[in-house]
């Protein structure tokens, strides 16, 4: 630490970018509603519950794959704390034992808490849905951990035989990479079942009444593609296209195809249209085979279904494209409309692992891991959020992964009065990314009371 003649100090951080990210999140008083709805029945020593769940959230931004780092990202760095308004941090221990305190009642509070803040800086929430659809994506994924802990039943865990888990349930605005719904299930829970109550939530998260569903395309993969649960989303006025649940019936439509057409995308795989008419739908559907070559030279067959018309698909896939296109374009641009799910909620949940570790914190307790992943997917959506509020062409294309590790990890110095108040946040001009974020964070922030340099360090 550096005394200034001028009276100020100069504090050393590895992440003086993100510090510059917790004077806005300061500002925007971006945690309050936390504060206001949760109420965890823990007495008060040094700091209260929502300071140590503050805390806890904050190391995730740093980079906190495990709980006890949070000794090491931030209790260890006092400037990082400053900037987001703490004059100390609590220790890993004592944030476990607040997280282990939390009950299901806590979990509901903290779910309201997600929801009011969603509501209040999202994109997703103020879609133009006049304009163009919004596309929710609905998937699960598999969280392992040991097996003494609660719910943890053996599931499905990709490339994980045997292993015991949980399994994480999402509804994702595709347009804008921000987490609408997370929810947490037991591992034996598949889409077929956690579809509805994902939706549920979702629908009222987002306030959808009956005209704005009808401008939501829903994207599910087998799943969700029961009978049952694609008429449950169609009764209630909403876009769909997936793949059907049954392979049975797959293999039976299949047969139905009168022609087939190679994709060039995805060399052997062909598409086509099912002649059969889809009866058992509430609404009209349009049903397109799928198959591709098996290791064992079979066919694997799946059926995509969708309510979009093509006009309406080659708008979502080809803009500009006019509504002549030839079969074979039509075709394709269904099949890649839900190709997109790849990089839409898949590509959520391998960030997460990837730059937030949300497979890496378990606990033993329910509630707590509830609590564990609700702070992870507002770390997600803050993430996503600042990618928008920062401007930058650059930074937009990065992913969750690549914000932690470099846009959030540049060092530098915090300059602060005599008060404690930040003054100067002065990144590392060696960094790459230093004067591309420098300029974008002066825009961000305003310039009083801190403002923002390059500098040595």
């Amino acid at each position: 630490m550096n005394k200034c003649s001028t009276g100020t100090t100069k504090v050393y951080t590895s992440c003086a970018s993100l510090a510059a990210l917790g004077v806005k999140v300061r500002e925007l008083k971006l945690f309050e509603p936390i504060g206001q709805r949760v109420k965890i029945a823990q007495k008060t020593v040094k700091d209260t519950p929502i300071d140590k769940l503050y805390d806890g959230w904050i190391a995730m931004l740093a980079g906190a794959h495990g709980l006890v780092e949070i000794n090491s990202r931030l209790r260890a760095d006092g400037a990082l704390q400053a900037a987001f308004g703490r004059n100390r941090c609590a220790e890993q221990s004592v944030v476990q034992q607040t997280l282990d305190a939390c009950t299901p009642e806590n979990v509901a509070q903290l779910e309201e808490a997600m929801e009011a803040i969603y509501r209040q800086y999202s994109q997703g929430y103020q879609h133009d849905y006049r304009q163009r659809y919004q596309i929710l994506d609905v998937d699960m994924s598999g969280m392992p951990c040991g097996p003494k802990a609660a719910f943890a039943s053996k599931g499905y865990f990709a490339k994980q035989r045997n292993r015991r888990g949980r399994q994480l349930g999402r509804v994702l605005a595709s347009h804008y990479h921000e987490v609408v719904v997370d929810r947490l299930f037991d591992g034996t829970m598949q889409l077929n079942k956690a579809l509805l109550p994902l939706m549920q939530a979702a629908e009222q998260t987002l306030g959808l009444d009956e005209r704005s569903r009808t401008r939501t395309l829903v994207r599910v993969d087998a799943g969700g593609g029961s009978v049952n649960d694609v008429n449950w989303l169609l009764a209630r006025g909403y876009q769909v296209i997936g793949k059907d649940y049954s392979p049975v019936r797959a293999e039976r439509l299949a047969q139905s195809v009168l022609w087939w057409a190679d994709d060039p995308k995805v060399p052997g795989r062909q598409v086509g249209w099912v002649q059969v008419l889809a009866s058992e739908y509430v609404r009209p559907v349009h049903r397109l085979a799928v198959r591709c070559r098996k290791a064992n030279g079979q066919w694997g067959v799946g059926i995509l279904l969708a309510t979009l018309s093509p006009a309406e698909v080659l708008t979502l896939t080809q803009p500009g494209t006019g509504p002549d296109s030839d079969p074979v374009g039509v075709l394709l641009a269904y099949v890649c409309l839900y190709d997109q799910r790849g990089g839409g909620v898949e590509t959520s949940f391998k960030g997460d692992r990837q730059g937030l570790g949300s497979t890496k914190r378990n606990k033993r307790r329910f509630p707590a891991q509830q609590v564990v992943m609700l702070l992870g997917s507002l770390a997600h959506n803050v993430i996503v959020w600042v990618r928008h509020w920062l401007a930058s062409p650059k930074l937009s294309q990065y992913g969750i992964l690549r914000m932690v590790r470099d846009v959030f990890h540049i060092s530098g110095f915090l300059v602060m009065d005599t008060f404690g108040q930040i003054r100067q946040i002065m990144l590392n001009q060696a960094a790459p990314l230093a004067p591309v974020l420098v300029d974008a964070l002066r825009e961000l922030l305003p310039p009083a009371p801190v403002t923002m340099c390059l500098g040595q360090t």
